[in-house]
């Protein structure tokens, strides 16, 4: 059995490694695989495992021995699912990996703008602290977070780990959720009350023809001014033009986001440079710890599909 993998760099690094693959066959690796090598590298392929190289059904149809599509992610949307379902090809990925390290940065964006603390600590690196007159200064505005109310948009394993850090600190939280399910524990509301009443809205559902591009300018307007938006799950959920005129205008008053509608961006990416703006390179899943959960969960998943007994398949 061929195994190959399409783009591995990103989940190893230099602190992980494939060694319990390798035993599983003959095993090929790529750090990256650009789109025209794809099908060079996976011709001869039983396995291809992949995070982010786009597998669409002309790519798909070029791989004649391909049998298993094992994920390095929680989306799928890289993979043409229908084809695939199509060819009795099963894909699996990796749920509820990086839950807790998501909501972190999740928070740790929330108190960057809360707090300005690397603001703050760049100015004192400046000298101003030296030159100042007085023992403390600030160089913005000291926000805290007790008694303010996030909304999160999406309610399930990461707004659910968000929901537990907000309400150590005081916050009320509502949450906004498409799936009719109930869960008690939650105050679930509508959209239009949650862009209303939230201070921070945080977002947490996958994307979709439903979510693409639904923070836009019509709901920013329905939002409360001075509003933040908190966006690590994906970059296409947000209008990213209409988030920079919410920001320049002050509508917005932060934006923190983890992710972009390309990655990497544009050098003319509208929210390069903006004003109350921090964005970081998608790095909120990239802890070893949940590096080291996917791993494990990709290899329980190809050891699963080559005794009979699948987990995790999306198709």
């Amino acid at each position: 059995m061929k195994i190959v993998v399409l783009d591995g760099y990103t989940t190893t690094g230099e602190d992980l490694n494939w060694s319990e693959f390798e035993k599983l066959g003959d095993f090929v690796y790529y750090d990256r695989t650009a789109p025209d090598e794809v099908i060079a590298r996976a011709k001869d392929a039983d396995v291809v495992i992949d995070n982010k190289v786009l597998l669409g059904r002309d790519v798909l149809e070029k791989l004649p021995n391909l049998k298993y599509i094992g994920l390095l992610s929680t989306g799928f949307n890289v993979v043409d699912i229908d084809y695939a379902r199509e060819r009795s090809i099963p894909v699996c990925n990796i749920p509820d990996y990086s839950s807790k390290s998501v909501a972190q940065l999740t928070f740790a964006l929330i108190l960057e703008l809360a707090m300005g603390v690397g603001a703050h600590s760049r100015s004192v690196a400046d000298g101003a602290w030296t030159r100042n007159e007085d023992f403390c200064y600030r160089v913005q505005d000291i926000v805290e977070l007790d008694g303010k109310t996030i909304g999160l948009i999406g309610y399930g394993n990461i707004a659910k780990q968000v929901e537990k850090i907000a309400k150590a600190v005081g916050m009320n939280v509502i949450a906004y959720k498409r799936s009719k399910s109930q869960d008690s524990s939650a105050n679930i509301v509508n959209l239009d009350e949650l862009y209303a009443n939230s201070d921070i809205i945080s977002l947490h559902c996958p994307i979709n023809k439903d979510s693409e591009k639904m923070v836009n300018a019509d709901s920013i307007a329905r939002m409360k001014d001075g509003v933040w938006i908190i966006n690590t799950a994906r970059g296409g959920i947000v209008d990213e033009k209409a988030v920079r005129q919410g920001l320049d205008s002050g509508k917005i008053g932060g934006y923190g986001a983890d992710v972009l509608s390309k990655e990497p961006p544009n050098a003319s990416n509208p929210l390069l440079g903006a004003p109350r703006c921090y964005i970081t390179p998608h790095i909120a899943w990239a802890s070893r710890e949940a590096r080291g959960r996917l791993m494990k969960i990709a290899l329980d998943n190809l050891k699963g599909f080559l005794s009979g007994k699948m987990q995790n398949r999306v198709c």
